[in-house]
């Protein structure tokens, strides 16, 4: 078998109806468009989701969803990171050492340490943020905030 004699099976390619070449042709006139009206006519048609003037469903329905602007700039941590952070630090955290350590984005200005795994070790916690069980459970392994 060569290219130039490869071709589509028979009766997988239908021809082209060629309209508006009378009547005998099948589609001769108003060429299968029906008689008057806006889809009757050139270029007669309407963008996706009209109705007709009607108030269209995609601006009948509720918006959802909502991109909030401070979330870039707010980050949180685990306990787990936190001793481990503390630990090259001599017990001490601050939102410069988390950023030193790669724990969070360069962009971030505040930090809230979450209840996350497990602390043994006393922190000092500097300029962080803590959610109640977070800063219980550093407390309880004799860390402080500051």
């Amino acid at each position: 078998m060569k290219l130039n004699e490869m071709s589509p099976a028979e009766g997988s390619k239908k021809t082209r109806l060629r309209v508006g070449r009378g009547a005998s042709a099948g589609q001769g006139k108003t060429c299968g468009r029906g008689v008057k009206g806006q889809r009757a006519r050139k270029g007669g048609y309407h963008k996706v989701g009209f109705e007709g003037g009607q108030m269209p469903l995609q601006r009948r329905l509720p918006k959802m969803g909502f991109n909030s602007h401070v979330k870039p700039t707010r980050g949180e941590i685990t306990l787990d990171t936190l001793a481990r952070i503390a630990a090259k630090n001599e017990g001490a955290v601050s939102i410069d050492a988390l950023k030193a350590a790669s724990a969070i984005p360069a962009g971030i200005e505040k930090v809230k340490i979450i209840l996350s795994g497990s602390i043994s070790s006393a922190v000092i916690v500097r300029g962080l943020a803590a959610t109640k069980g977070a800063r219980a459970a550093i407390e309880a392994a004799g860390g402080k905030f500051e």
